[in-house]
């Protein structure tokens, strides 16, 4: 074989010329290498458009005439970066940030058990009898759901809270509109106080490799100023209205574990572990699949009733997505990508990120928005990834589908009678957004 015919495969065809020999096992290595490399060129564009598409579908949140949630959406956009995008299994494979995915699964698990051991239900109802004070019940349930949403899983919160909560309030002949969009807002709020509080923020801790302790830390008086204003600002607009619009409850048959003190004290013993080890350098996968482990070895629960309650399509969400944006930067769509934002935005100036970001956000999803933005936004600045991540659960707080907690709390009290609309929504989620992310902005001015 000629290398005018290896190079001509190669795409030098000014280089034909040449007649030199070579072995038979280097001209096939150049072969290769030339087919690999035409191979790429033309796979480029249908790559761009996978990307497209996928994020098309997962901000419209369905396709015209097909079942497809976003989590199937992006699984599809997988499916085909490796179909027609020419991506190989291996290398989707390692696309996918695993300890982002493995950590996500643990405190699933975790969550799912202090479920099972009807804790979340026993807290709820605790609260509730504090309905006899509006606004001290307002406080009561912003400050637990925001807490257990910062170190548990906040849709799960939401996903509990909304049945029993609305039933209390609706027994006082209150308005349960306003309790259970602070249950919404709150529950995001309290997920970005901490690096777990939600899958977004578990994937920018790996990524960015942040510390645990210096995020609490230095997110500390972003989050409390978040509470707070917050609280004023849904109790200032909403106090005239809170014993008008009762309506009557409908039955709603829902799943209520019996309370089991004993499951549910190893539950919140082996949580506080994990939150301790947290703040050594042992790998945060490692540690909360061990405690994951240590739950599924239950004497009481099944293994089947543990990972029912894991949230699957979320996990599906997220690999689906790490394959994709991972296909598309390896075509080498990257640099244009950051080309185009840095012609926009300034992604290091704090306020136009936290504005990005909130805008995208409510666009196509947070967690689509934080992939694409991971790409582009200087994360080896710890500042940065404190910005993306608190930035995005604010975001959530804008309009019902800014978070998916959002949606299940309209879902769940939709299912007993209460209807919470858009405009409800958004004539509290607008100005706690406005006043959270200018909050945020200024704490990062300050402290600069």
């Amino acid at each position: 074989m000629r290398t005018s015919f290896v190079f001509r495969a190669l795409g030098f065809a000014d280089l034909k010329r040449l007649s030199i020999d070579m072995s038979p096992a280097l001209s096939h290595t150049l072969y290769t290498a030339g087919q690999t490399n035409l191979l790429e060129l033309h796979q480029r564009p249908a790559l761009l458009v996978i990307l497209i598409l996928t994020y098309a579908g997962i901000a419209f949140g369905h396709v015209p005439g097909l079942k497809l949630d976003r989590s199937g959406i992006a699984l599809l956009g997988a499916i085909a970066a490796v179909s027609v995008g020419g991506v190989s299994i291996p290398d989707s494979i390692l696309y996918i940030n695993w300890p982002t995915i493995l950590l996500l699964f643990g405190f699933f698990v975790i969550s799912a058990q202090l479920q099972l051991s009807g804790f979340y239900h026993k807290i709820a109802d605790h609260i509730s009898v504090h309905l006899e004070h509006p606004a001290f019940f307002l406080f009561i349930l912003m400050m637990v759901a925001g807490g257990l949403s910062a170190i548990l899983n906040h849709d799960v919160v939401c996903l509990v809270f909304t049945p029993i909560v609305g039933a209390a309030v609706l027994g006082k002949r209150l308005n349960p509109c306003p309790y259970l969009i602070a249950l919404a807002i709150s529950s995001n709020l309290g997920a970005s106080a901490t690096l777990i509080g939600s899958p977004q923020n578990m994937m920018i801790g790996e990524l960015a490799h942040l510390d645990f302790g210096r995020y609490v830390l230095w997110c500390a008086a972003p989050v409390g100023f978040a509470f707070v204003s917050a609280y004023a600002i849904i109790w200032m607009l909403s106090r005239k209205t809170i014993r008008q619009n009762a309506i009557e409850l409908n039955s709603l048959p829902k799943f209520e574990p019996a309370f089991d003190r004993q499951h549910t004290l190893k539950g919140i013993v082996i949580l506080i572990v994990v939150i301790a080890l947290f703040f050594t350098s042992l790998p945060k996968e490692v540690i909360v699949l061990t405690a994951a482990g240590v739950h599924l070895a239950s004497p009481k629960y099944h293994t089947a009733d543990l990972l029912g309650l894991v949230e699957w399509p979320v996990l599906v969400l997220f690999m689906g997505l790490f394959v994709v944006t991972g296909a598309f930067s390896s075509g080498g769509y990257e640099a244009a990508l950051r080309t185009v934002a840095d012609a926009g935005f300034d992604l290091k100036s704090p306020s136009q990120l936290a504005l990005t970001t909130v805008v995208l956000s409510n666009l196509i999803n947070n967690a689509a928005a934080v992939m694409l933005l991971l790409k582009v936004v200087p994360v080896s600045d710890p500042t940065a990834g404190y910005v993306l991540a608190l930035a995005n659960s604010f975001a959530g707080n804008l309009i019902i589908i800014g978070s998916v907690s959002n949606l299940i709390v309209i879902q769940q009290a939709r299912r007993f009678g209460i209807d919470i609309s858009f405009n409800q929504f958004a004539r509290l989620g607008i100005p706690v957004t406005i006043v959270t992310i200018a909050g945020l902005v200024g704490w990062v001015t300050l402290i600069s």
